[in-house]
């Protein structure tokens, strides 16, 4: 089990709170993180949701309560449970106030919903493509198998179509296509317009209703507007 760095801590912060950090508080949150059998986890989530802290808004010590109340949740505990491994210290001080379990658990119900422990649950959720990748991969090859060994017709288009629809191409690719092809139609556009000129030009000149100078200053002119071609 090795214990976590100042350099490791340093690495995964905003450029913003890396300043705070310093070996006495890595010695602190070492011995917070003590459980031999949380502890990895505990040293990993530690440094996988530090972007919660990219604003600055919250205190280091409160990022590493919160980073171990939702490991616990993640383990399977209820929200007292989670809570009382997080704050057993706190926990134990409520007990001996006499505050009564609906108070303690009110508690522990406005830190589930605080900002940064909700901000660190959706740092932790993975999507559920992601989650089904493999399901995703084995049904697109069953619609694959269906296209081309059903014998119902029907069923072989529809696998067809399906695999046509989640398999397209995405639609940012094809939105930048649509700009270049009305690029290259603009390009194009100008380039006859500069060929007619240029025909015209010639003819002028042939026939001596321009010289060279008129030529030079001819404007080009393309969906009323002109552009210079001297």
């Amino acid at each position: 089990m090795s214990a976590l760095s100042v350099e490791q801590f340093k690495s995964a912060l905003p450029d913003k709170v890396k300043k705070s950090v310093n070996q006495e508080l890595i010695d602190q949150i070492n011995t917070t993180l003590s459980d031999p059998e949380m502890y990895e986890s505990y040293r990993d989530n530690l440094l996988s949701y530090t972007r919660v802290m990219a604003d600055g808004r919250f205190k280091v010590d409160s990022y590493v309560s919160a980073v171990k109340y939702v490991s616990h949740k993640l383990m399977g505990c209820t929200n007292i449970e989670a809570y009382t491994k997080t704050f057993p210290d706190k926990y134990d001080r409520f007990v001996q106030q006499g505050v009564t379990a609906k108070d303690i658990a009110s508690y522990v119900t406005a830190y589930n919903k605080s900002k940064l422990v909700n901000l660190i649950f959706e740092q932790t959720m993975i999507p559920s493509y992601v989650l089904n990748q493999d399901l995703y991969q084995k049904a697109l090859n069953v619609q694959a198998e269906l296209m081309m060994t059903a014998h119902s017709e029907k069923v072989r288009t529809d696998a067809a179509n399906s695999l046509l629809t989640h398999l397209k191409m995405p639609e940012t690719q094809k939105v930048e296509l649509d700009i270049n092809v009305k690029e290259d139609s603009s390009i194009g556009a100008l380039r006859a317009a500069t060929m007619e000129l240029a025909r015209q030009q010639r003819l002028s000149m042939e026939s001596g209703q321009m010289n060279a100078q008129e030529v030079a200053h001819t404007k080009l002119v393309i969906d009323s507007e002109f552009v210079e071609v001297n």
